[in-house]
């Protein structure tokens, strides 16, 4: 039966459709927004100002940073984080020093993210994730990364920031893939290859 557990922390400003199912200890920050049906096991860290679709199930202990966006019939598994700070230094002075990263993370409808993924958000705009893509456990996106639609991402996959991926792309095991790179549609990438070019549309690579 659709609850919000007694030991939930709920902000006063969140928006928790009333079908929804909050598990036990989990913390829902300012302003967010929980649709129809869906689903925190619980453990869950939801900050301020995210949006969870309807129909989404997010397994314990999953993390989303501030303003993350989630759409429709999500599934996110246990120990994932969707939005912590991508990796971005500046070299100054003899110290590395922290480059703010003030974007967030987008996943659309139809996505499964396996356990134990981290999804960096955008330095400035989205890191993105389109519709329907299905992502293994342990792997790591990038800042401001954009994922197309109905791909599948195998497992210790890393992408590096500002990379774009195609429509239909397969990226099999342990491949790493590095930043500002544009992969195209219908591309099949097979297990720990390192790219490091544009890959042009339906290759093998």
């Amino acid at each position: 039966m659709p609850r919000v557990h007694p030991s939930a922390v709920v902000d006063s400003s969140a928006q928790i459709d009333p079908s929804a199912h909050v598990g036990p200890h989990c913390t829902i920050g300012a302003k967010v927004k929980i649709g129809a049906r869906t689903v925190l096991e619980g453990g869950n860290h939801i900050s301020a100002e995210s949006a969870v679709g309807d129909d989404t199930r997010l397994f314990p202990n999953v993390t989303l940073y501030r303003a993350t966006k989630i759409g429709n019939r999500v599934r996110i598994h246990s120990g994932t984080t969707i939005g912590s700070d991508g990796f971005g230094y500046v070299f100054d002075s003899g110290f590395h020093r922290k480059i703010p990263q003030i974007g967030n993370v987008v996943i659309h409808d139809d996505v499964e993210i396996g356990a134990n993924v981290t999804i960096d958000r955008g330095a400035l705009g989205p890191t993105t994730i389109g519709k329907g893509t299905k992502i293994d456990n342990l792997i790591q996106l990038g800042h401001n990364v954009t994922i197309g639609e109905h791909c599948l991402i195998i497992s210790q996959t890393g992408i590096s920031g500002s990379t774009r991926i195609g429509n239909y792309v397969t990226i099999a095991g342990q491949v790493g893939i590095a930043g500002h790179l544009k992969i195209s549609d219908r591309v099949t990438i097979a297990a720990q290859s390192g790219v490091m070019h544009n890959i042009a549309e339906g290759e093998k690579w």
